[in-house]
């Protein structure tokens, strides 16, 4: 589709891909990028694993890690809102002794499941390896993971979540009778925080400050638009850089330093030949600029009900893998391969800044080597369609 046959109208109806967390293939379909398996057509459910199986894993690594491994609920922790809608506890684990925190999130979106799977993999090796990059990491940083943003639409394996009336253990219905569903990853902004969740994630982010973060995503099946081979991993940025927000922020600040940890990240994983990577977009030429988004919100320093009265704000990115089980396309087959391309690339970004090798990059990589398509126009939360 040329730029000029895409209305105001398809792009619309792309309102479910355009959450982060999905994408729009170009043409052809799509199989496997070199060395990467078929996902395959049926989605390995009784694989996938459960916020119980979630749970299991923290407490064992505070066990039994080598290094100490700290996990908490949010209602230990104290924040006014604590529990999911349903009432499930909401899980966080920290690692590192240094004074700088960094903050690491997946499963904001319950459909997308690797982003538990892989940042647990990562806070493994951050409590047991000795190796220098990982020693190098806790000494620098105190690394906040939540496996599990989103619990109760994991299990209910839905991407949002759903409102509940807790008196009469049941969901809340609108006015036509139909359950309440809140996409998590659009409830940070001044007129939303409809969900528990989100209030209290907010709560704990405000107390934590971090100084970056990151999360982690599925974008459904996408191909690359000129060879129609798959493309496995998108690198997002939620505020456009160069947009009509990032370049406001901080005096430029996180338009570069985003830029900058997403080249690194390309750098790192470039040779990886199972990987094929490009920049995150919801059609040809068309980019987010996402306000009301969790990481979005960190970099505007949102202040909700006066719980961040500093302004704090923090430069955050995303990571897009392929497949999600909304779409059945998350083949066993390709797990391990998606699991270990979102290690590699959250092993890289942690890396880089603890090393400071992120601030070496030049940012124009993103623009200048990175593969993507032009910018031709944003798809906001807050403005419609803005040409570019």
């Amino acid at each position: 589709m040329s730029p000029a046959q895409i209305s105001r109208r398809t792009l619309l109806g792309w309102g479910s891909l355009v959450a982060i967390g999905g994408s729009v293939a170009g043409p052809g379909v799509a199989s496997a990028a070199p060395n990467f398996p078929d996902p395959g057509k049926d989605t390995p459910l009784a694989a996938i694993r459960t916020y119980g199986d979630m749970v299991d894993q923290l407490r064992k690594l505070e066990r039994s890690s080598r290094y100490p491994v700290t996990v908490r609920t949010l209602s230990e922790i104290g924040t006014a809102e604590s529990l999911t809608e349903q009432g499930r506890e909401l899980y966080v684990a920290t690692v590192g002794t240094g004074d700088t925190p960094v903050w690491v999130q997946g499963r904001i979106h319950g459909n997308e499941p690797y982003g538990l799977d892989s940042s647990l993999t990562v806070l493994k090796r951050l409590a047991t390896s000795g190796a220098k990059e990982w020693r190098a990491i806790r000494e620098e940083f105190t690394v906040h993971v939540i496996p599990c943003y989103n619990p109760d639409g994991s299990e209910g394996n839905i991407r949002q979540t759903i409102l509940w009336d807790r008196e009469a253990d049941a969901p809340r219905l609108d006015a036509d009778g139909n359950e309440q569903l809140v996409d998590l990853n659009r409830d940070w902004a001044p007129d939303a925080f409809v969900a528990r969740e989100s209030l209290a994630w907010y709560e704990y982010w405000t107390m934590v400050k971090p100084a970056y973060a990151l999360d982690i995503h599925h974008q459904g099946l996408k191909t690359d638009r000129e060879t129609g081979e798959a493309i496995t991993f998108s690198l997002g940025i939620s505020l456009a850089p160069g947009g009509p927000t990032l370049p406001g922020i901080e005096g430029g600040e996180y338009d570069v330093v985003t830029r900058q940890m997403q080249g690194h990240v390309w750098l790192e994983t470039l040779n990886r030949g199972f990987i094929s990577t490009d920049k995150y977009d919801v059609g040809y030429g068309t980019v987010i600029d996402i306000r009301g988004g969790v990481v979005s919100a960190m970099m505007l320093g949102l202040d909700y009900n006066g719980l961040n009265p500093t302004g704090h704000s923090n430069p955050a990115v995303f990571f897009e893998t392929s497949g999600n089980t909304r779409d059945g396309n998350i083949g066993h087959k390709a797990r391990g391969k998606m699991v270990k391309q979102n290690v590699l690339g959250l092993t890289a970004w942690l890396d880089g800044l603890a090393t400071g090798e992120v601030f070496d990059v030049d940012p124009q990589i993103w623009d200048d080597e990175i593969p993507g398509t032009p910018v031709l126009q944003y798809f906001t939360d807050w403005g419609g369609i803005i040409p570019a």
